[in-house]
């Protein structure tokens, strides 16, 4: 690897901790050079990730933990009262700070995350200060809160608990439940949003919408990402159920985009656009993708935003889902700046292309070792794991591919390993730390249903899981293109890649 003046670069993928104790010299990545030799990459390359590490002062990481262990003290995310009224009464002493900027809003099944980076690092481009509230973490908690394109520092996002603690206890006092920890988490991002202060902020919904407690803001641009079976518990059990709780972010006179949904929930999304006089978007036919190429290190698009067509763009993510974002996200910043509307020229095509280059996602496919290649992705339903195993048959051409699988209970594991099991030569089954992870052996059990009992191995603990994976994916030797994927969980994920050496 070189630096734009030629120097050669150690490349960080080549080193290996305790887990991998002996390095090999075989590029398993071969295919997607391959591939992508029909494209040429943008210079600089693929972006790294921007996930930040534990504070290195002792100070400020012991100040961090001791905000982390209070908000464990409240509701976790999967415990939930229906009701926007707490965080409600919280903006309302803080002083209605998410009313102080504009706001695109995001909600859907699958793609929020990936498609909130794209809209982050567009608007960013255009040289908007930029506010980023996403759920959940993939390592530290620090990420949910973005500003300027970049997690916020361990400082400021104490500093910014501190500042809303006394008025979040306040509340409490008023209220028949306690603030709930990302009741919480959203009155910070929001605080901190009014405090910087940000031209724009983009919000991803934590679960659903109506209800969510994102939705104290009135979003100029409504965004609904794909919608399938997932929290059917809580959202609803046909996918246009979930659509009426997630057409609660459209607001009065806003833009809405929507990315291809099944017939039954684009039905209840356009209903509900009509009944509040919002404009609607819909890819397939105001917007889409109009075509793509593999690339090195990712895809090369030409997509159809609403001011027209914008070729050679390039994208450092793997797979057709993330070339649909990528649309859907054009299209929401298209919408933010009037494009179509008020304007009908298009985005300047080289912003858009420099911003798009310098997307990154963690845990969204992501190589993190070489030799064997480790694959990191947080696909956790079914939907979302039927677009990473297609995902990775395009873009890596491994002839063994081995998955280790760590999944939370309450999840369709069964639909989650029937998707990964045309891929996967062997599977490994573990566990995550959380309180929410499958049992090992219970989900080994699942496993073995639908993969056979030869190519299933048990390892609850997620180190033992890595390495038996790592292990079994040279078996064939060197040269014959194995790799492992990590999959079933961000929680899973965000582990792996400690456990790997990233953050």
């Amino acid at each position: 690897m070189s630096d734009p003046n030629g120097t050669e670069q150690p490349d960080p993928l080549d080193s290996f901790d305790e887990i991998i104790e002996a390095e090999t010299t075989r590029d398993p990545d071969l295919a997607v050079i391959e591939a992508g030799s029909r494209t040429l990459r943008t210079q600089g390359g693929a972006p790294e990730a921007d996930v930040p590490a534990r504070p290195e002062d002792p100070e400020v990481d012991k100040a961090l933990r001791e905000v982390e262990a209070e908000l464990a003290t409240r509701w976790g995310e999967t415990k939930l009262e229906p009701s926007v009224g707490r965080i409600a009464a919280l903006m309302d002493v803080l002083g209605e700070p998410q009313r102080s900027y504009p706001s695109i809003h995001i909600t859907g099944t699958n793609g929020k995350t990936s498609t909130a980076r794209m809209i982050e690092a567009l608007l960013g481009a255009f040289e908007l200060r930029t506010g980023r509230y996403t759920s959940p973490h993939v390592q530290s908690i620090t990420e949910r809160i973005s500003l300027d394109g970049a997690p916020i520092s361990a400082e400021r996002f104490v500093e910014t608990y501190q500042d809303v603690k006394p008025y979040v206890e306040m509340v409490d006092g008023q209220q028949e439940y306690r603030l709930s920890f990302f009741e919480v988490l959203t009155g910070m991002a929001y605080a901190a949003f009014a405090d910087a202060p940000v031209d724009v902020a983009v919000v991803e919904v934590g679960m659903g919408g109506s209800w969510d407690a994102t939705n104290v803001i009135d979003a100029d641009v409504a965004v609904v990402t794909p919608i399938s079976l997932d929290h059917t518990d809580r959202l609803g059990g046909t996918p246009a159920e979930i659509a009426g709780e997630k057409s609660g972010i459209i607001k009065q006179d806003a833009t809405v985009i929507l990315a291809q949904q099944p017939v039954d929930a684009a039905q209840v999304l356009l209903k509900k656009a009509v009944d509040v006089d919002a404009t609607v978007a819909r890819e397939g036919l105001e917007f889409g993708v109009v075509a793509r190429q593999v690339a090195v290190g990712g895809q090369l698009l030409t997509l159809r935003g609403l001011g027209g067509e914008y070729p050679e763009v390039y994208l450092p993510l793997h797979g057709g889902h993330q070339a649909h974002n990528a649309a859907v996200a054009l299209a929401a910043v298209e919408a933010f700046f009037g494009v179509g509307a008020q304007r009908a020229e298009p985005l300047d095509i080289d912003t858009v292309r420099k911003a798009f280059a310098a997307v990154s996602s963690p845990g969204r496919l992501e190589v993190v070792r070489r030799s064997p290649t480790v694959v990191l992705d947080a696909a956790h339903n079914p939907a979302g794991a039927e677009a990473t195993a297609e995902a990775v048959r395009e873009a890596f051409d491994f002839s063994r591919l081995i998955g280790v699988v760590g999944a939370s209970g309450d999840k369709d594991v069964r639909g989650l390993l029937e998707a990964f099991e045309p891929i996967f030569a062997e599977i490994v089954v573990t566990q995550n730390s959380s309180h929410r992870a499958m049992d090992a052996d219970e989900l080994a059990a699942i496993a073995v249903e639908v993969f056979g009992d030869e190519r299933v191995q048990v390892e609850p603990r997620l180190p033992d899981a890595l390495e038996a994976a790592i292990t079994l994916a040279e078996e064939e030797g060197e040269f014959a293109g194995g790799g492992v994927l990590v999959t079933g969980s961000v929680i899973t994920v965000g582990e792996a890649r400690l456990l790997l050496g990233k953050g």
